[in-house]
């Protein structure tokens, strides 16, 4: 079974909602990257997700919007971002809009996730953007956790980061 297969399986997907998201973002020719869990994914081994967390250029938002509609896909805005997802597919997709993401786009590579080719934030902004996302106390905690075993797989891999996480995180590590 492939990645893409495995994917779909365990997405409920009658549909491909990636492949169609993907094609969205070069038919637009939209900038972005992917960050988050699934970014975590690219650099270490994997941990499923139903959550594809997307930063796309500033400018191409609203194009990246039109045309999920167009493609009957439910776009949802949000304070920080826009959910996109299908009726087919139980993955979720989340643009974010937060603008400390933006740059992350400019130095992002091409990937590869669970089969899928993809642009991928360098591994560095990964961390940094799971730094933030533990940081942020008004997330769940559960989500918290997530982010911060995320941290772990992360740092477990790339020694060398630890030296990037608040001494906070670093007293967690320890322990």
């Amino acid at each position: 079974m492939t990645g893409k297969e495995f994917v779909r399986r365990l997405a409920n997907g009658k549909s491909d909602i990636i492949e169609v998201f993907l094609d969205i973002l070069s038919k637009t020719g939209s900038r972005y990257c992917l960050i988050g869990g699934l970014a975590v994914n690219a650099y270490v081994e994997p941990v499923v997700s139903l959550d594809m967390d997307v930063v796309a250029a500033s400018e191409n938002i609203s194009a990246i919007c039109k045309s999920a509609k167009e493609r009957g896909l439910k776009v949802e805005k949000f304070e920080h971002s826009v959910n996109i997802s299908g009726a087919d597919s139980d993955i979720r997709i989340q643009l974010q809009e937060d603008p400390r993401y933006q740059e992350f786009i400019h130095n992002a590579k091409d990937g590869n996730v669970l089969g899928y080719r993809m642009r991928v934030a360098k591994v560095e902004n990964v961390l940094r953007g799971k730094i933030w996302a533990y940081m942020d106390e008004s997330r769940r905690k559960s989500k918290r956790q997530k982010d911060l075993a995320d941290i772990f797989r992360i740092v477990e891999k790339f020694p060398k980061l630890a030296e990037a996480l608040p001494k906070s995180i670093r007293k967690e590590l320890e322990k």
